[in-house]
């Protein structure tokens, strides 16, 4: 993996600091990778006790925070090219530290103002970690396609290794301190490898892009929107971005509610791992089955191990599926950027950036919510099939909508204070007394609980019950998007072979051979 000046090598790179300017890249998406794990592992619930949000709701703040990473990411690939990656990613650096302000905001917002102040607070928090996120994935990816234009699905890879082991970091991290510490010292942590990637790019040079580099106009990088199979990787890449980043948004919090919560976390943990690994190992499995044939393989493990885990009741049952989906999900997203740049390369940063842009907006959009909507949908259902009178109780005050679907969801807060008898509550409710403070929403929680207490007991089970059904649907439901995946993957193995095989494209169209040098900007 160091840097070779031969040109003909796979591990050519056209600037001295590529592996600092790789590993710098490394850091920034390991940021965004530890700000989603400990939400999901942890702050996700944290907030649902505290606030009352629903699965919904939630859902609504993390397809926030991945709306925005999805705009971000495509208005920057247009700016990378015209006012070059560094600035960017010190616009980046900046904006990572204001979201954590707003984000730790959140408990002042709800005592002034409620929950749906507190839910907004939140969600620009994320929208706004979501900024810093999109700028560093514009800039990281077509700089790493540039700095190594022999093996970029190696080096991709390599650079999106960074998510997982943020993942890892934030999933092992919530588990240690999920009883010791707030929620707000653990979303904290990305601040950790932001502070290190930003010590990485100071004062170093980057290069432009391929297609800056080449003397190309922003209407000749426009008109590869032109062509119908760009169209379809981006279709496809907006399953991706359903299928990877909209389960791992659940993942954690699903396994938890079908075995318990801190065998969810770990087994987050150990698919993170897995992926950790994998990435390293791209290059030589793309060199035997090509990246279209890794891709459909992909797809078609990422089906098997959703449905599988949908069905699981103990520990080693859940392992299994989640290795299986996690051998699935690990190419995922860096393979379909290494397509996207090998087959147009004169899109440079662009094109790079309306891939990333799409999954992003779709697991958002989709994938967030479409998943948090389904658990709603079918725990609730379910509650009020086998008990209408526990399910009035813990409904939540309003429906939620996905698209133009709708449903009356469980309430966070009251399902949270059902699972622990009432304890959080009366040591909050106590605490309240003893300041000779006010908060309408706990007071308005605890009369609740005075009426719904004695009901308690034969609550539990049914409420349990429907969780659990809900997580389970969701998970297999999911698993319909690889599947599509897998028969795009397979259509798009016929075509390149009717064209007589893959080919990875120079600026000129050609195979490549070689690498492309071009300028490097301060």
């Amino acid at each position: 993996m160091n840097r070779s000046s031969d040109p003909s090598s796979p591990h050519y790179a056209i600037a001295p600091n590529a592996q600092r300017l790789l590993w710098a890249g490394f850091m920034a998406i390991l940021a965004a990778g530890v700000g989603f794990s400990v939400r999901g592992a942890s702050v996700l619930e944290e907030w649902s006790k505290a606030f009352g949000f629903t699965q919904t709701e939630l859902g609504g703040i993390t397809g926030g925070g991945l709306i925005g990473f999805g705009v971000i990411i495509i208005i920057s690939s247009f700016l990378a090219e015209s006012i070059g990656f560094s600035r960017l990613m010190l616009f980046a650096f900046l904006v990572h530290f204001l979201s954590a302000v707003i984000t730790l905001a959140a408990p002042a917002v709800y005592s002034a103002a409620g929950k749906d102040a507190t839910f907004w607070c939140l969600f620009v928090g994320m929208f706004m970690f979501a900024i810093g996120n999109g700028v560093c994935e514009a800039v990281v990816n077509p700089l790493v396609a540039t700095l190594f234009p022999n093996n970029k699905t190696h080096y991709l890879n390599i650079l999106h290794a960074g998510w997982p082991a943020g993942l890892i970091v934030g999933g092992v991290a919530s588990i240690f301190m999920a009883d010791r510490f707030s929620w707000q010292v653990q979303i904290s942590l990305f601040l950790v490898p932001v502070i290190l990637y930003g010590v990485m790019i100071f004062g170093q040079k980057m290069p432009a892009t391929e297609a800056s580099s080449s003397g190309l106009s922003f209407g000749q990088i426009l008109l590869q929107f032109g062509s119908p199979l760009l169209l379809f990787l981006l279709v496809i890449h907006a399953m991706v971005g359903y299928v990877e980043l909209g389960t791992d948004s659940w993942i954690a919090r699903i396994t938890g509610s079908i075995l318990n919560e801190t065998t969810g976390r770990w087994l987050f943990v150990y698919t993170s791992t897995l992926m950790f690994a994998l990435r390293f190992v791209a290059g030589p499995i793309v060199h035997k089955i090509s990246p279209l044939g890794l891709l459909f393989v992909s797809a078609i493990l990422a089906v098997v191990g959703l449905y599988t885990l949908g069905g699981v009741s103990t520990t080693a049952m859940a392992l299994g599926a989640l290795t299986i989906y996690g051998l699935g999900k690990t190419f995922f997203w860096p393979t379909m950027l290494a397509v996207v740049s090998e087959r147009y390369p004169k899109g440079g940063a662009v094109t790079l950036g309306m891939v990333g842009g799409i999954g992003m907006l779709s697991a958002g959009l989709l994938g967030g919510p479409g998943i948090g909507f389904k658990q709603d949908k079918f725990a609730s259902e379910k509650l009020a099939e086998i008990s209408p009178a526990t399910f009035d109780r813990y409904k939540a005050a309003k429906e939620n909508q996905f698209l133009v679907f709708k449903t009356n969801g469980l309430d966070g807060a009251k399902v949270s204070t059902l699972s622990d008898g009432g304890e959080k509550l009366a040591g909050e409710i106590a605490i309240l007394k003893e300041s000779d403070a006010t908060d309408d929403n706990l007071t308005k929680l605890d009369e609740w609980w005075q009426g719904a207490r004695e009901y308690s007991t034969d609550d539990k089970e049914p409420v349990t019950q429907a969780t659990l059904h809900g997580s389970r649907m969701a998970l297999k439901l999911t698993a319909i998007v690889p599947a599509v995946m897998a028969v795009c993957y397979l259509l798009l193995i016929i075509y390149f072979k009717s064209i007589g095989g893959y080919k990875a494209l120079t600026i000129e169209g050609e195979q490549a051979t070689g690498g492309i040098e071009g300028p490097m900007e301060a």
